[in-house]
């Protein structure tokens, strides 16, 4: 079992098997291009390796401003975040030209707007450095490594921006795709298809950030919608550009890290991770999904696509939703975080790719901690090779919360 931040031997959790950290891009590499500073992750990783706990290291190139709920966070580089105040369309914006600094757009991925360098060349690069730094701990502590692909380092556009005021559960979110950027490849994608007129914009008729399906005519099922010729043509080119943005990225990870595999003793995993959106799931459009890059409705399987680039890197998938059930949702939202699950974990079986979990709410009762562990080990689907308790504060230590928690890791550990 993996942890976050879990305590050591002694305080009845001696079945804890390591620790997740985040590794931030704007820490590491904070003042100027190529100036890395690794001194506090040095020191961090030595305390983790001594103590004798193993690391999943997630690499992470978003901030966590806007949802540390002003406690602080951790920002984009200061040098990415001055050229952001120039260029504000290096970031992704919404149809009202609104953008947030806590991820770079995919527009920019093969753009040499960054000092010279294209993101997925600042990607790269760092994750050059960190193998460089800590080839030492690959594969004997480092075990696992997480590439982040988007904000929360999930793969998927910020169509539901938390912390900045625009939306709120549950909204259905806004596409992402207005920088200009964005704006000039689907202008070319629409011109392929002998539509200019498509490549203008992006659905006018999809809402706002807060708008419920019902009375939104791109998210029902008339000639405007995403059943319509232009729906699935617009649905297709913006997954689609996301999907991209992960086998680019990946794709480098997988080469920088090919030369640990041929070794037993070396060998680390590769993870990459997605949202879990489950909001709206029991509807046809799945529209919170929709903004969120993914094409998945009652009539597409949009998890295959991605979990197939996934497979083809060897990266293992990082799922969310262990934790949650349907009967705890609002079922005026028809919500399904059972069925997400349960059809990714489908997707998974087929396209035999390791699963990591995580739960994606706060859980110290019996019932969520039961059910994070019927859903790692239901036979019936790929079983979860590890799990990352996310994550661990204050509250853990209440007595009849570590009453709870503790039996958990021990059950946990002893399945696994």
């Amino acid at each position: 079992m993996h942890s976050l931040l879990m305590p050591l031997e002694g305080q009845g959790l001696e079945s804890v098997h390591g620790i997740g950290v985040e590794v931030w891009w704007g820490i590491v590499e904070r003042s100027s291009p190529f100036d890395y500073s690794w001194s506090l992750y040095e020191e961090l990783f030595k305390l983790i390796s001594d103590s004798g706990l193993k690391l999943h290291v997630a690499l992470s190139f978003h901030s966590n401003i806007h949802s540390s709920n002003g406690k602080g966070g951790v920002s984009l580089p200061l040098w990415i975040l001055e050229i952001g105040d120039v260029n504000k369309d290096i970031y992704y914006r919404d149809q009202h030209g609104f953008s947030n600094n806590d991820y770079l757009t995919l527009g920019v991925d093969q753009v040499p707007l960054l000092s010279g360098r294209t993101a997925l060349q600042c990607y790269e690069d760092f994750m050059v450095s960190f193998v460089d730094k800590f080839e030492s701990y690959i594969g004997s502590v480092i075990e696992e490594i997480s590439i982040g692909l988007g904000p929360s380092g999930e793969l998927r556009y910020p169509a539901h921006p938390f912390g900045d005021g625009r939306w709120k559960f549950p909204g259905i979110g806004e596409f992402q795709c207005y920088d200009k950027y964005m704006m000039k490849d689907l202008k070319m994608a629409a011109c392929r298809e002998r539509k200019p007129q498509w490549g203008d914009r992006g659905p006018q008729n999809a809402g706002c950030y807060n708008s419920l399906p019902s009375g939104v005519p791109f998210f029902e099922e008339g000639q405007e919608s995403f059943l319509s010729d232009y729906g699935r043509f617009f649905l297709e080119w913006y997954s689609g550009r996301l999907i991209c943005h992960a086998d680019a990225i990946l794709a480098k990870a997988a080469k920088i890290l090919n030369k640990y595999q041929e070794n037993e003793q070396t060998s680390v995993m590769l993870v990459a991770k997605i949202g879990g959106i489950y909001w709206w799931y029991q509807t046809i459009s799945h529209p919170a999904e929709l903004t969120a890059g993914y094409y998945n409705t009652a009539l597409r399987d949009g998890y295959d696509p991605v979990v197939s680039v996934f497979s083809r890197h060897g990266a293992a998938l990082h799922i969310p939703c262990l934790d949650m059930m349907d009967s705890e949702t609002p079922p005026t939202y028809l919500c399904s975080p059972e069925g997400l699950l349960k059809q990714i974990q489908s997707v998974s079986k087929k396209r035999i790719i390791k699963l990591i979990g995580r739960n994606t709410t706060e859980r110290h009762d019996k019932s969520g901690l039961r059910r994070i562990h019927s859903n790692c080990y239901n036979r019936q689907t790929e079983v979860v090779r590890s799990f990352t308790y996310f994550r661990m504060n204050d509250g853990i230590f209440r007595v009849e919360n570590w009453n709870n928690f503790v039996p958990f890791v021990r059950l946990m550990s002893r399945d696994l």
